[in-house]
């Protein structure tokens, strides 16, 4: 976290600068298309994104914890007592030592989110410790409530909005669905690894295939034209889910606007290199190019300099207007007369 955001944020005490600059790390660590995106948003919004993205991802660490030999009963106590903190936290009594859950509670409670948000998504990633596939994309749609949509419901508050809230809510939610539905078709072979599948059930059996294929084609490293056909019904179906999610772009405060404009492209964009690459996804993960990312970022910085001029305009007051036959001040006079 720079010194800049935080003092913009009006963020003060030391021990919650040191939280959101860890949050700020995993942020750049682990969300690297999401870090880029939030460094269009205004230095006072930052430190708060950052923490919403660090207790995510601190909690998925937990779940997807390979670097151990910690077992399922472990992970889920790690949960319990990552979720004990939380409500301690949110209820006004302190994160105790978790820097991440300081941040975010002091984030929740600045910016009053709603605190079901968090009960929802801590339902969702206990399911991962149990849950290992999907029998319909409804039954995905639950699951994603928890994991992703609550996201994009907790960034409204903090993005802001020129409807009322309840009217871009819908398409916030959308939004973080399409970007995990994203994650999921990019990362089905890293997924398949762990154990999970969560590409709908139902989805591959339409195409004829099963765990059992996906595995197989990723462990020989051959295509197979059923599941080609599969993932590209699942790249539709994403694809799909962007359309509900786009009205709520222009419904942001336009100072917001760039950055999640930029998300919003970026993820998508994934896709394109997704279909590109012959949705080879199980043998390799697709990326978007350092030149993409790259014009987007500067497409997005030109909207932010834009919004920032236009907000200026709009607080800068109309200079009053001279009465006819009034004495027009000298220096005035120059200054017109040098602009002809």
């Amino acid at each position: 976290m720079t010194r800049r955001e935080l003092d913009a944020a009006g963020i003060t005490d030391p021990s919650l600068r040191a939280a959101y600059t860890r949050c700020r790390r995993l942020n750049a660590r682990h969300g690297r298309t999401y870090f880029l995106a939030t460094r269009l948003l205004p230095a006072d919004r930052r430190p708060a994104v950052h923490a919403l993205y660090g207790f995510a991802r601190w909690a998925d660490e937990i779940v997807d914890d390979t670097g151990t030999r910690a077992t399922p009963a472990d992970r889920a106590a790690a949960l319990d007592r990552l979720d004990a903190r939380l409500r301690r936290a949110l209820a006004g009594q302190g994160g105790g030592d978790d820097p991440v859950v300081s941040a975010v509670a002091h984030t929740a409670g600045r910016y009053a989110i709603d605190a079901a948000h968090f009960t929802d998504f801590m339902a969702s990633m206990r399911s991962d410790l149990t849950v290992t596939e999907y029998a319909t994309y409804e039954a995905l749609r639950g699951y994603m409530h928890g994991s992703a949509a609550v996201i994009g419901l907790q960034m409204l508050p903090v993005l802001g909005t020129v409807t009322p809230r309840e009217t871009a809510a819908p398409h916030a939610a959308a939004l973080g669905i399409a970007f995990q539905l994203t994650n999921f078709l990019r990362d089905v072979g890293e997924d398949l690894d762990r154990g999970r599948v969560y590409l709908p059930a139902d989805l591959l059996a339409a195409h004829g295939v099963d765990r059992d294929l996906l595995a197989r084609s990723r462990r020989t490293g051959r295509p197979d034209r059923r599941v080609t056909a599969a993932l590209r019904a699942a790249e539709d179906l994403t694809r799909s889910v962007y359309r509900e999610a786009a009205p709520g772009l222009a419904m942001l405060d336009p100072v917001a606007r760039p950055c999640v404009t930029t998300a919003f492209v970026l993820y998508r964009g994934i896709l394109d290199a997704i279909a590109d690459g012959g949705y080879a996804v199980l043998h390799r993960r697709a990326r978007v190019s350092r030149r993409r990312r790259a014009a987007v970022a500067g497409e997005g910085l030109a909207r932010v300099l834009a919004a920032r001029l236009a907000a200026r305009a709009a607080r800068t007051p109309a200079p009053a207007p001279v009465p006819a036959g009034a004495a027009v001040p000298a220096e005035a006079a120059r200054t017109a007369g040098e602009t002809r």
